[in-house]
């Protein structure tokens, strides 16, 4: 249960801090500005690793779809994980919503142009970041949430403007569910696990 908790609390986190920095900015006329966005997320994301980093630190569907089918993790645990981890994006959502009820996004994910560029951007951004974490974990650093961090808020602050930079099913389906944009819903979740499955097959070939 303390996993399953971890993994509620460590999504609600980055929603609420990385969704909650684009709601503000938002609100008061770019304040926080896109470099302050990325940023956040980054941010958030290398505390909730090290905050919760004795019960579990997926935080993504797309991580635990992947290390399932590296079978690191059994169908009971990755369903369970995905279940907490979107319930911790959704009430982020809320809180989000209640604290700014005129704000009609809640930092939900949607393409700025053609929709095709987003999802390669989508897919390549996680397979990237799948990667780093194969690789963090087959040489193990106490520096690693910080790594993780840092390539979060490098590919928030490049391609952010152009198709939000999820790389994460949960941070997506949170904001989009709680603000009605589920139009390109489809989008944030297809393109973020094929990232991770295929890098799992990358990894398979270099990390033997």
């Amino acid at each position: 249960m303390k996993q399953y908790v971890a993994e509620f609390l460590g999504t609600f986190f980055i929603v609420l801090i990385g969704c909650g920095a684009i709601v503000l900015n938002e609100q008061y006329q770019g304040v926080i500005t896109h470099l302050g966005i990325s940023i956040a997320f980054g941010t958030i994301v290398c505390l909730v690793i090290y905050l919760f980093a004795k019960q579990s630190t997926h935080f993504n569907p797309a991580v635990s779809i992947t290390l399932f089918l590296a079978n690191k993790l059994s169908l009971k645990h990755v369903v369970l994980f995905s279940v907490f981890q979107i319930s911790g994006a959704v009430v982020a959502s809320i809180i989000l919503h209640l604290l700014f009820p005129l704000n009609t996004m809640l930092g939900a994910t949607q393409p700025t142009g053609y929709w095709l560029v987003s999802f390669v951007l989508e897919f390549l951004l996680t397979f990237l970041l799948l990667l780093l974490i194969f690789i963090l974990d087959k040489y193990p650093t106490k520096y690693a949430g910080v790594f993780i961090g840092f390539l979060i808020f490098l590919e928030a602050y490049f391609s952010g403007p152009i198709c939000g930079a999820s790389m994460n099913p949960a941070r997506s389906i949170g904001p989009a569910v709680i603000s009605g944009h589920v139009n390109f819903l489809w989008l944030y979740i297809l393109a973020p696990i094929t990232g991770a499955i295929s890098a799992l097959q990358l990894k398979k070939l270099l990390l033997k």
